[in-house]
């Protein structure tokens, strides 16, 4: 009998991708790990109201983390770019998006809910995986950031102490999302 990994080993390589950027241009995981010292990619949707509440953190990622690439894929069945232009406009959100058409890439990953994140070396290799928080506020007593220090352990060359959370949020993919609009 065949074993068939149903998620990442901790420092191996995850599978590359090229994805056109909602604004156009393609874009490419290995690529953009040249220059920098590794990535954040996160797994999102526009109408997905966990991720609703990221927007602010997102928008300042690039800014707060200049030596990662940042890559956020909306990967929603069903979700088409004008539904991401749409949010995007009303939201005000600025930081780059990038099309996963049916979450192709986010079934390479064995990803199924948005948002999830995955903190890479310079390599691609798996170093974090899981929820950007406790989904408290910040303010909040019981708050937990989870991907945030991670993020600051490895830029420090430190062993990242959390590897893995569990993720919540809403589904990529759900039989739901393709039923007839009336029934």
């Amino acid at each position: 009998m065949e074993t068939v990994n149903v998620k990442q080993d901790f420092g191996a390589p995850l599978p590359d991708f090229t994805l056109a950027g909602l604004n156009g241009g393609d874009v490419t995981l290995s690529e953009a790990l040249r220059d920098k010292k590794g990535a954040v990619v996160i797994f999102w949707s526009s109408t997905c109201s966990h991720c609703v509440r990221y927007d602010k953190t997102l928008n300042t990622f690039a800014e707060r983390h200049p030596d990662l690439a940042f890559f956020v894929l909306a990967s929603r069945q069903g979700e088409t770019a004008e539904d991401v232009k749409k949010a995007a406009k009303e939201r005000k959100i600025t930081f780059p998006i990038i099309l996963d058409p049916m979450g192709k890439v986010a079934g390479k990953w064995y990803t199924q809910q948005t948002p999830r994140a995955f903190l890479l070396d310079k390599e691609a290799r798996l170093l974090y995986r899981g929820a950007i928080d406790n989904f408290k506020y910040p303010e909040d007593a019981e708050y937990l950031g989870y991907l945030e220090p991670a993020i600051d352990q490895f830029l420090a060359g430190e062993p990242i102490g959390r590897t893995e959370t569990a993720s919540f949020g809403c589904a990529i993919q759900s039989v739901y999302y393709i039923l007839p609009r009336s029934l």
